[in-house]
């Protein structure tokens, strides 16, 4: 059974910085390619960043580009995302997914940028 476990989130001030974890379980991590989505209050789920399954190609939404690195440690498997520069939009629930937009994902953790 697929298991993704997020942590790392919190309240943070405009300009701040977190970084979010994915614990993956239940399937050959090394093999997939992972994705951070994320969906804020009212809003739809949205494509946040993807990491092909070895690490080496990585892919960005307009909206973090240049703000945000995903990367993955598969003797671990982790997943990782680094936010920094947080603005008040990037609040929202974060997941971590395997594979694609539609594919598994965990009970999520929630961002706050707020003054």
């Amino acid at each position: 059974e697929v298991q993704l476990v997020e942590s790392g989130g919190g309240l943070v001030q405009p300009g701040g910085s977190l970084r979010l974890s994915c614990a993956a379980s239940g399937f050959t991590f090394s093999r997939y390619a992972m994705l951070w989505l994320r969906q804020a209050p009212g809003k739809g789920l949205e494509w946040v960043s993807t990491i092909n399954s070895d690490g080496s190609d990585t892919d960005y939404a307009t909206s973090v580009k240049g703000r945000v690195t995903i990367t993955r440690d598969n003797a671990k498997n982790t997943l990782l995302l680094q936010l920094n520069s947080l603005r008040t939009e990037d609040t929202a629930m974060y997941y971590c997914a395997k594979d694609s937009f539609l594919g598994p994902r965990g009970q999520g953790t929630q961002v706050t940028v707020s003054s």
